[in-house]
């Protein structure tokens, strides 16, 4: 179990109007995270547009802030993946991002494509901002999955690492396990019932996991488990939403095969419509 996995972020960077929020958020998420940041411009490089980065990451220079500028033509997902993969980045950071010359925003079209191909994980901003807003709550994906150990080892690395003091493990139960119908009372209770164990035994495969944390990570944390009966990704994201979570963590997707692409799920959810920041580890 990794729990230091964030040694160099990288984040793409555009000339649009969400450029020093975006460059901001990062840079005080390398310092937090002690690690270096790659700024990978997508376009060709020039002396105008290093001395702007370099304005903008002056406000950082007394933290002695460690990065990298790095220009690439050509299409903005392969260049961004590709200099991901040859600067070794563990964590990529996907704000407003534009082409350059056009307005038309697509952060939607662009996470999608990086999501289903990155070997690192991700943090997808959906409101950047120069001022630091606190991260307080923090949600993360507790289904039965192989990935979800590490998934929620990092969320707690991620809270103590910005101070944040509260994560709920929300645990997302497919309907169909309650495949008992409900045409009376008697059925009405057994399936309350049933609904109940299911709850007690995700719970349980919660807190085991939790119990593996070194527990300078798990301290001084509210922690609470929270299963949902619904539709995988949908479910997570509303829960996210209504409890004004500053931080969704969630599992990278499995590999896509053809048919997933043409019904989306889980992660493709929550990137249709962002209900916060969200993590996705890899």
């Amino acid at each position: 179990m990794n729990l230091k996995p964030f040694k160099s972020i990288g984040i793409g960077v555009a000339f649009s109007p969400n450029l020093k929020a975006n460059l901001y958020e990062a840079a005080r998420l390398s310092l937090f995270f002690k690690s270096k940041l790659i700024l990978i411009h997508v376009g060709d490089a020039s002396k105008e547009k290093t001395e702007a980065l370099a304005l903008i990451l002056s406000a950082f220079k007394s933290d002695l802030l460690d990065y990298e500028v790095v220009f690439k033509t050509g299409n903005p997902v392969d260049v961004i993946l590709s200099i991901s993969d040859e600067k070794k980045v563990d964590l990529l950071v996907l704000g407003a991002l534009q082409r350059e010359n056009f307005l038309k925003y697509y952060v939607g079209s662009i996470a999608r494509k990086i999501t289903r191909k990155a070997k690192c994980s991700i943090l997808l901003l959906v409101k950047p901002s120069t001022e630091r807003i606190p991260c307080e709550h923090i949600v993360v994906n507790g289904l039965k999955d192989p990935k979800t150990e590490q998934t929620i080892a990092t969320a707690f690395y991620v809270a103590k690492q910005l101070r944040a003091d509260r994560i709920t493990i929300v645990e997302e139960i497919k309907q169909n396990e309650v495949s008992i119908k409900v045409n009376d009372d008697k059925s009405l209770r057994k399936a309350t019932i049933f609904k109940e164990r299911i709850k007690l035994r995700e719970a349980s495969r919660v807190k085991e996991i939790i119990e593996h944390i070194p527990e300078k990570y798990t301290k001084d944390i509210a922690i609470k488990s929270q299963p949902i009966f619904g539709k995988q990704g949908y479910s997570i994201g509303h829960y996210a939403q209504i409890s004004r979570a500053d931080l969704l963590v969630m599992n990278a997707p499995s590999k896509m095969t053809f048919w997933d692409r043409l019904f989306p799920h889980d992660i493709e959810h929550i990137l249709t419509e962002l209900p916060t920041d969200v993590l996705i580890i890899q």
